[in-house]
C-alpha cells in the first residue's frame, strides 16, 4: 500500500525530511563533545556541566546576515556555519571567555537536506577548532516567511572566565598602546553595502576575477570570518591585557568605545596598516564616504588589543609565534570616551 501523502509536505513542510537529516548529522555533531558535554543531540534540551566555582558565564548571540545571500548566489554552504561559530567565539573573548558550548537556529522556507548538511559541517568544524560543543539547535521550514531557496542562521554561544581575570575595559587607561589582529576580509559585516556595490553596480558575477586578485569574487566575500581565541588565550596569560574589542558593525567608532572607560579616548592611525583590496575595490566602486568606510567595515582589522605600551613588542612577537601579525594602530588618551580616526 502507498502511504498517504502528509497534508504537511504538501502545504511546503516536510517532517519525515527534516528527521531524517537530524539523523544524518548526529554522528558529525558529537564530534565536537567534550568532557562537559552530557546529552546526545535530539533531546529537548541540551545539558553541559557547570564550569565550576569562581567561573562567569559569558553568552552571545548573532547571525551571519546577507553574507548568506552571497552563499546562495555562489551555491556554497560549508563556510558560513564557520563564520557564525567564529564571530560569536570572538565576541567573548573581548571578556576573556573561553567558549564551552554553541546553539544554533537555522530557519528556511522549505528544508534544503544537502544545505542544512554543508552547513553544519561547517558549524561543526569551528566548534572543532575552538573547542567548542554544538549541543543543540533548531531547524524551522516556514514557507512564505523566508523566500525560496534561501535560509537564516542564526546561534547562541556559551563561555566561562574566572572571575578574577575577567577583562572589561575598566583598566584601560590613558598610554596604552592599541593593537591590530588582521581580518580575514569582510567577515560577517557590511554585506548589504558590498553586494550593492558589487553586484549592482559594479555588475560583478560570484564566479568572475575579483578586481585586484587572483581569486573569485565569491572566494573573497566568502572567505572565514577569523578566530582570533587562540593567539589571543595565549597573549592574555603572559601579558596584562587591559582590553579588548571586536571590529565587527559599526566598525572602529561603535566597537572600540564599547570598552572604554568614561575618562579615555582611542586614537587610531589608519595610516597604520595597509587596507586590504576588497576594501579599496568597494569605496572606489561604489564612491563610498572613506568614514563611512571605517564604520561599516573592518579595514582589513578584525580585533584589537589595549595594554601598557611597554609590553607592546612583547605582545607583538607572542601573537606572531602564533600565526598573528599583530600591528600597532593607536593609543589611548584622556579625554571624553570616544574614538578619534586619523589620516
Amino acid at each position: 500500500m502507498s502511504k498517504t501523502k502528509s497534508a504537511y509536505a504538501a502545504a511546503g513542510v516536510d517532517i519525515d525530511r527534516k528527521m531524517a537529516a537530524l539523523a544524518a548529522i548526529k554522528k558529525m555533531v558529537r564530534t565536537t563533545a567534550g568532557p562537559g558535554v552530557l546529552s546526545d543531540l535530539g533531546l529537548f534540551g541540551g545539558l553541559y556541566a557547570s564550569p565550576g566555582a569562581g567561573q562567569v558565564l559569558v553568552a552571545s548571540t548573532d547571525g551571519v546576515g546577507t553574507k548568506l545571500k552571497v552563499a546562495v548566489m555562489a551555491g556554497r554552504h560549508d563556510t558560513v556555519g564557520q563564520d557564525l561559530v567564529n564571530h560569536c567565539v570572538n565576541d567573548i573573548l573581548v571578556q576573556g571567555a573561553r567558549p564551552l558550548f554553541f546553539l544554533d537556529y537555522l530557519g528556511t522556507s522549505r528544508f534544503m537536506p544537502e544545505v542544512f548538511r554543508s552547513v553544519i559541517a561547517g558549524l561543526c568544524q569551528a566548534c572543532r577548532q575552538n573547542g567548542c560543543a554544538l549541543l543543540g539547535g533548531e531547524t524551522a521550514e516556514m514557507p512564505g516567511l523566508y523566500p525560496p531557496g534561501e535560509y537564516d542562521l542564526v546561534g547562541t554561544i556559551v563561555g566561562a572566565v574566572d572571575r578574577r581575570k575577567m577583562i572589561t575595559g575598566a583598566a584601560i587607561r590613558p598610554g596604552d598602546i592599541v593593537l591590530g589582529l588582521p581580518s580575514s576580509g569582510l567577515h560577517t559585516n557590511g554585506y548589504s553595502l558590498a553586494r550593492k556595490v558589487l553586484f549592482e553596480q559594479a555588475k560583478l558575477q560570484p564566479h568572475d576575477l575579483f578586481p585586484g586578485t587572483r581569486r573569485t569574487v565569491a572566494q573573497v566575500l566568502l572567505a572565514v570570518h577569523r578566530s582570533y581565541l587562540k593567539p589571543v588565550m595565549g597573549l592574555i596569560r603572559r601579558v596584562p591585557v587591559t582590553g579588548m574589542a571586536h571590529i565587527t558593525g559599526g566598525g572602529f567608532p561603535d566597537n572600540i568605545v564599547r570598552v572604554l572607560p568614561t575618562d579615555s579616548l582611542a586614537v587610531i592611525d589608519r595610516a597604520a596598516w595597509k587596507v586590504p583590496p576588497v576594501f579599496r575595490v568597494i569605496q572606489e566602486c561604489g564612491q563610498v564616504d572613506r568614514d563611512e568606510m571605517y564604520r561599516v567595515f573592518n579595514m582589513g582589522i578584525g580585533y584589537v588589543v589595549m595594554m601598557p605600551a611597554r609590553f607592546a613588542e612583547q605582545a607583538i612577537r607572542i601573537l606572531a609565534d602564533a600565526n598573528c601579525r599583530a600591528v600597532p594602530i593607536g593609543r589611548i588618551e584622556k579625554g571624553k570616551r570616544a574614538v578619534v580616526l586619523l589620516n
